[in-house]
């Protein structure tokens, strides 16, 4: 499905933020951190914390998320330390070393919190969370934060789950579904309404940016720079909030290759073929919107490193890609479902600490509840069991994010 390229680009929050002196003005005389990373740029390709103090903001602190400022931590559970910036002389936090929650000796480095991370518009991706932590402790200090909005690449559709009460972690904030349709500014909207924060909040919107316009989510005249080592491309993107779940499984998701968590599974013991022939006739509606496609690859590192593997790669791009259509939580809860009915045996749950969460399996950490799991490994369960729970669950956070929309 495509569309005419728009010819105006669109505005990222940064962008705007630099190129308006009325929007920057309540930032004069005031301490201003940075919370970014690699793909914090601007439309020229400035990183934004260059592109600030160019720009007169007095930056007195930067921050980095999971994998760091610089985006080089390779995996989950490597931590980054806290630094120094080797050209503007400023600290530099880490808020996935020492701490996950920025401390008040760190907030007190500000007055104002520039929040400019790209999202991939799902709950798992700890940035989410990160925001969270730090309107909570924004809150509780007196501090004013600014979301620089960036695009969400996955778009409006939502899927999956609702997170249950009970299951919050890292990699789940609160009780939102896997794929959960908002930009990082209107998130915040939602977290304060959820969590009844008393914060100084704003969002500095995007201009331009039409969430089913063309690229659905993702502006086709912007290069796509890696949020994180493993986030290679808008494929990728674009089925995330369905791989991701393979990081709690023994199969691989495609770390140690060039196209990581673009597969719904990797493994040298699976008939590839014959996995897509039984999701095929189990619930053909859930492979719409991609292709799917038999491929090898021997990981450099990671699960099954140097072992020959056959997977099943999905391609949700060009000709294949129907927006709509497209849902990957299904598809991988799918895949799952197949192995398991083909291989009863196979030891698909990896038992590993997965985001410091050490008493619970990381694929029910992942999902935020056991649902998917108990779905695919009940031999009698249907297409339809799923559904039911699934479709509540969409339809009811459809209905709760609907205030808060801003595009």
């Amino acid at each position: 499905m495509n569309r005419t390229a728009s010819t105006k680009p669109v505005q990222f929050g940064i962008d705007r933020l630099l190129a308006d002196e009325p929007l920057r003005a309540p930032l004069a005389g005031r301490r201003v951190a940075l919370i970014a990373h690699p793909a914090s740029v601007t439309a020229d390709l400035t990183h934004s914390l260059d592109a600030l103090i160019a720009a007169g903001v007095n930056v007195t602190s930067a921050f980095g998320p999971q994998h760091g400022l610089k985006g080089d931590k390779q995996d989950n559970m490597v931590e980054t330390p806290d630094e120094r910036d080797p050209v503007h002389g400023i600290p530099v936090f880490s808020l996935y070393g020492e701490v996950r929650r920025p401390t008040p000796a760190m907030m007190e480095t500000a007055d104002v919190f520039l929040f400019d991370l790209q999202d991939l518009g799902c709950r798992i991706y700890t940035f989410v969370t990160t925001l969270l932590y730090l309107l909570e402790e924004a809150a509780r200090l007196g501090k004013e934060v600014w979301v620089l909005d960036r695009p969400n690449p996955a778009g409006r559709p939502v899927e999956g789950t609702l997170l249950l009460p009970g299951q919050e972690s890292f990699v789940g904030a609160g009780p939102m579904v896997m794929r959960h349709g908002l930009t990082l500014g209107e998130m915040g909207h939602w977290f304060i309404r959820t969590f009844d924060l008393d914060v100084a909040y704003r969002v500095i919107a995007m201009e331009g940016w039409e969430p089913e316009g063309p690229g659905f989510g993702w502006p086709e005249r912007r290069i796509w720079i890696n949020p994180s080592p493993n986030a290679a491309n808008l494929n990728m993107a674009r089925a995330y909030a369905g791989t991701v779940m393979i990081e709690g499984a023994t199969l691989s998701e495609g770390r140690g290759t060039t196209r990581p968590l673009e597969v719904l599974f990797g493994a040298p013991d699976i008939d590839a073929k014959a996995v897509l022939a039984e999701m095929q006739s189990f619930a053909p509606d859930w492979l719409a919107g991609c292709a799917i496609r038999e491929c090898w690859f021997e990981p450099t590192f990671h699960k099954h490193a140097g072992t020959l593997c056959n997977a099943l790669m999905i391609h949700a791009e060009g000709s294949f890609y129907d927006h709509h259509a497209f849902r990957p939580w299904r598809l991988q809860a799918l895949a799952f479902k197949a192995i398991r009915r083909l291989y009863p045996d196979y030891p698909i749950w990896r038992d590993f600490p997965y985001e410091y969460e050490f008493d619970r399996l990381a694929i029910d950490v992942i999902n935020g509840g056991p649902a998917l799991r108990e779905w695919v490994d009940d031999p009698v369960s249907t297409p339809a069991d799923l559904e039911a729970i699934a479709g509540a669950d969409e339809a009811k956070w459809r209905e709760e994010i609907a205030p808060f929309l801003l595009y």
